[in-house]
């Protein structure tokens, strides 16, 4: 499948084939891709949590309000961010880089997230939304459809999966085979109306 037709076809599916498993390969092979996403100073500070203790599913489908794609589905991510990765050992985010690469940017990461706590969210969100985008096109690529989601109580999910915290759920996204189409699209803005030049 190529990347156009990805982008089209991929739609928030809500209904699965519970009885189909995906293959450890096949979880390993889009979460290798997934972890190509970039990040602001390629600090890596997403993690992704899959859910695959039925009780623990059952859990975080009550904590959604009974969504039942959470139990359907083949794989349950929890997307998470460490908010503290900045200052976690961060030499190893650039120990392949030339020594004078790594003299200028260890310096700049505690220089723009000391003390700026809004950076420090905000960067957790956008990193782990970038993620998202290539883990549901990367699920399309292998054959599956996939649903982001933040219809749940952050705060019940964070205790069933044990969240440190230091971390934040940013959202959720099930994968699996569909059982039902999406419904059409609700109505796409003209691009005009989105697609700015120079200003507002």
């Amino acid at each position: 499948m190529n990347l156009k037709q990805a982008i089209v076809e991929r739609r928030s599916v809500k209904h699965f084939d519970p009885e189909h498993v995906m293959t450890e390969a096949e979880i390993n092979e889009l979460m290798k891709y997934a972890i190509l996403s970039p990040t602001a100073f390629n600090i890596q500070h997403w993690r992704f949590v899959q859910v695959q203790d039925k009780d623990k599913r059952q859990q975080v489908q009550d904590a959604s309000w009974g969504q039942v794609q959470v139990t359907e589905a083949s794989l349950l991510l929890i997307l998470c961010a460490d908010l503290n990765a900045w200052e976690k050992q961060p030499e190893r985010y650039w120990q392949n880089a030339p020594e004078e690469v790594q003299g200028f940017l260890l310096p700049a990461i505690a220089d723009y997230y000391t003390n700026h706590h809004q950076a420090q969210r905000d960067e957790c969100f956008r990193s782990s939304s970038i993620a998202a985008i290539s883990i549901m096109l990367m699920a399309k690529e292998l054959g599956y459809d996939s649903c982001p989601m933040d219809g749940f109580d952050f705060d019940k999910v964070a205790k069933i999966i044990n969240l440190p915290h230091d971390h934040i759920i940013t959202m959720m996204i099930t994968i699996g085979k569909r059982t039902e189409d999406a419904r059409p699209r609700g109505g796409q803005l003209a691009l005009d109306e989105v697609f700015l030049t120079d200003n507002f």
